[in-house]
């Protein structure tokens, strides 16, 4: 997955929950900006769980985001 395309998810105002899909079927949801760490360069992102673990990322293995009951408008 594209840096940019998640920096620009983490980003948005106003802010809409999203959940990262990975590679080996594992998803881990973002319910506001304060549970991901995105440096300025790199590959890789730190998300905190609601439990407080966290987990460090490879943005390569992110096979999607999803972002439930988005509304498609044009």
């Amino acid at each position: 997955m594209s840096p940019d395309f998640v920096r620009n998810s983490v980003n948005r105002r106003p802010f809409r929950p999203f959940i990262i899909h990975l590679a080996g079927g594992r998803s881990l949801p973002i319910r506001s900006p304060e549970f991901i760490i995105m440096p300025a360069e790199g590959r890789f992102v730190v998300v905190q769980s609601a439990s407080g673990s966290a987990h460090v990322v490879d943005l390569l293995l992110v096979t999607d985001l999803e972002f439930p009951n988005a509304q498609i408008t044009d």
